[in-house]
């Protein structure tokens, strides 16, 4: 399904804190473009009856089952792209953007 990364539990939990979000799970949406590029959401959020639940990091991380198909195997990360400036990626084999990341 999905998994978050080392870095990505850490950023989540800070953010939980920081929201007063501690103890909800994480949603993350996936929704297909017209140009068949996936967009993505995440927020804190309570389950739904038909969400999929899953743990990565003690993290709960809940998505609905369209969703679901658009995340398999997907990993979130949370990486400096430029000095300074850490952001959430999503690296999700279904997008057609995808590129995997060169092993150096």
């Amino acid at each position: 399904m999905i998994t978050i990364t080392a870095e990505a539990a850490k950023q989540i939990k800070l953010s939980a804190k920081q929201g007063k979000s501690e103890g909800m799970p994480l949603r993350i949406a996936a929704t297909r473009n017209e140009d068949e590029s996936i967009h993505y959401g995440m927020g804190f959020d309570d389950s739904k009856e038909d969400d999929i639940s899953i743990t990565s990091h003690d993290i709960e991380i809940i998505v609905s089952p369209i969703s679901a198909e658009l995340l398999n195997n997907t990993v979130l990360d949370f990486v400096e792209l430029e000095p300074g400036k850490q952001q959430f990626i999503f690296m999700n084999p279904n997008d057609p953007g995808y590129t995997p990341p060169q092993e150096n």
